[in-house]
Order: structure tokens, then C-alpha cells, then sequence
């Protein structure tokens, strides 16, 4: 188990957010990206085949690059290095900046690939709200899972996989068939993720009713895992998250998750993001508390 590493990591993005500011540093996930596209450009065909070998492809480069860096043997340099895996303030940061925005319409549309031209500032708190709960769970949750069990590889490893979802998982006629394996190995990967992150978000916002009930609204998702934390948090904060949503000029019958109030203001917006500081804890406390013990 890898906790010096992971506490190391998250200290590390709770004060520099991926050293977003440094220019000349280039986020790891940048590369991973840019491989995608140029593989998709040269090698793209509309068949489960060529996706497949896209992702082994991608595992394979990144488990060497990983596994050579995991041969110097320093904890801070790799905790440093896994810091980049995490994106819990830049996530913070990304969401508060939706309802501070003088131009908030521009500002979700940076972080949810839904049509935003339309929308009603209801919608946009809404899917400002789903977007902090789902990726919960795939910038912090998961890559702290991964990172805890199998250190710098893992945390990379997992992060590859997600990025190939975001960029190739989606189930149109492009990337039905080349992004299927991508998608079902996100699938695979997120699956103990997710659940962690509902537990918390129920845990931490002390709501039975999100414990007892975020599986019932979660499962209506068509994701496997998606709707879990945004049904955990809508039941805690007593919303009525999901319905119809318009993607690609198209609407989509989307369920509801939770069974509060439909009209989502942006104070719904700030006490969702209030669970930050109470995760941060929560880790901070685990990390440290499993670092000492297992030493």
C-alpha cells in the first residue's frame, strides 16, 4: 500500500492545483490526450479492433513511463509526481467559478459537453452541481484508490483509461464501435471508485436518506457508476438532479436522480461545494492516520 505516497500527492494538489500556473510544466494528461488524437488521426476505423489496440497501445506506453519513474526510489518524488493525478482543487476551483462567472454559460460549458447556449440558470447550477459529484469520483476518489493500491503505475495507469472515456467513450455513430473498450474498461475501473464517493458524500453530509437511497436513483443512470454520487448528493442536499438535457442538439430523456426541488439555485451550488473541505479532511486524516501504522 502506497499512503506516504498518496498523502504526499494530495498535500501537494490541496496548495498548487496541478501547478496549473507554472507554463512551461506540461500535465501529464496533456500527452496522454495528444497520443489519442494522433492515434484516432492516423489509425481511426469505425471497429471495436482498432479502438482496442488504441487502448492497449496507450496502457502499455504508460506503464513503461510510470514503471521507470517508480525505480527511483524517493516517496516525495513520487508523491510529487502523482500530485498530478488528482484533481480535487482545480475540480473546486473549475465548479465555483460556474456561479461567480460573469458569463456563467461559458463557464459550464468548459466543464460538461451538454448544449449550454440555452440554458436557464436553474440548468446551469444543476449541471454545475452533477458535474462536481461525478467527477468526485473520477479526479479524486478513483485516482487516490488506484494510487493507494498500486502507487504511481495505478494512479496513471487509471487516469489513462478515464481520459480514453472522455475522449473516445461516447456511444455515437463515431465511437460506438472504436471507443467501446475504452468505455467498458472505464466502466470496470470506476466501479469501486464510484461507490466510495457516494458513501462519502452521504456519509459526510450525514444524510441517511442519500445512504439508503443514492443505489435506487443511481442504477436509473445509464452509466454504470455516473449516477451514484450525483444521486448521493442530490438525496443529501434534497434536489432533483438529472431530466430531459440536451446534447448535440438533441434532447435526452435523461432520469431524475433524488426527490427534492427542480429549481437548483447557485446556494445549492455552494453547499455542494462545502463537501470539499470535509473530504479534505476525511483523507488528510485517513492518510496520515494509515501512513503511521504502516510504518
Amino acid at each position: 500500500m502506497y499512503f506516504s505516497t498518496a498523502l504526499i500527492a494530495y498535500i501537494i494538489d490541496y496548495f498548487f492545483a496541478e501547478f496549473e500556473k507554472i507554463k512551461f510544466l506540461k500535465h501529464p494528461i496533456i500527452f496522454i490526450g495528444d497520443y489519442i488524437k494522433w492515434f484516432e488521426k492516423r489509425f481511426y476505423l469505425d471497429n471495436i479492433y482498432r479502438g482496442f489496440i488504441l487502448t492497449l497501445s496507450l496502457l502499455c506506453i504508460v506503464f513503461s513511463i510510470t514503471y521507470i519513474f517508480t525505480l527511483v526510489d524517493n516517496v516525495l518524488f513520487q508523491g510529487f509526481l502523482c500530485s498530478f493525478a488528482i484533481s480535487s482543487k482545480m475540480l473546486y476551483e473549475s465548479v465555483k467559478n460556474v456561479i461567480n462567472s460573469s458569463n456563467p454559460k461559458y463557464a459550464i460549458s468548459m466543464l460538461v459537453s451538454r448544449d449550454t447556449k440555452e440554458m436557464k440558470q436553474s440548468e446551469i447550477n444543476k449541471a454545475a452541481i452533477e458535474t462536481y459529484a461525478e467527477n468526485l469520483s473520477d479526479g479524486v476518489i478513483a485516482p487516490l484508490f488506484y494510487m493507494i493500491c498500486f502507487g504511481l503505475v495505478g494512479a496513471f495507469i487509471y487516469k489513462a483509461i478515464n481520459t480514453l472515456d472522455s475522449m473516445v467513450g461516447y456511444r455515437n455513430e463515431k465511437y460506438e464501435n472504436f471507443g467501446k473498450v475504452s468505455a467498458r474498461l472505464d466502466d470496470i475501473a470506476n466501479y469501486i471508485p464510484a461507490r466510495i464517493t457516494a458513501l462519502l458524500i452521504a456519509l459526510l453530509f450525514l444524510s441517511k436518506k442519500a445512504f439508503l437511497n443514492f443505489n435506487k436513483y443511481g442504477k436509473k443512470h445509464e452509466s454504470l457508476n455516473a449516477g451514484l454520487p450525483i444521486s448521493a448528493i442530490a438525496l443529501a442536499l434534497d434536489l432533483k438532479l438529472g431530466g430531459p438535457t440536451s446534447y448535440f442538439g438533441k434532447i435526452k430523456d435523461k432520469p431524475y436522480f433524488g426527490e427534492g426541488k427542480e429549481e437548483i439555485t447557485k446556494e445549492d451550488v455552494k453547499k455542494a461545494l462545502n463537501i470539499k473541505i470535509r473530504i479534505d479532511i476525511f483523507i488528510l486524516f485517513f492518510l496520515s492516520l494509515f501512513t503511521i501504522f504502516s510504518y
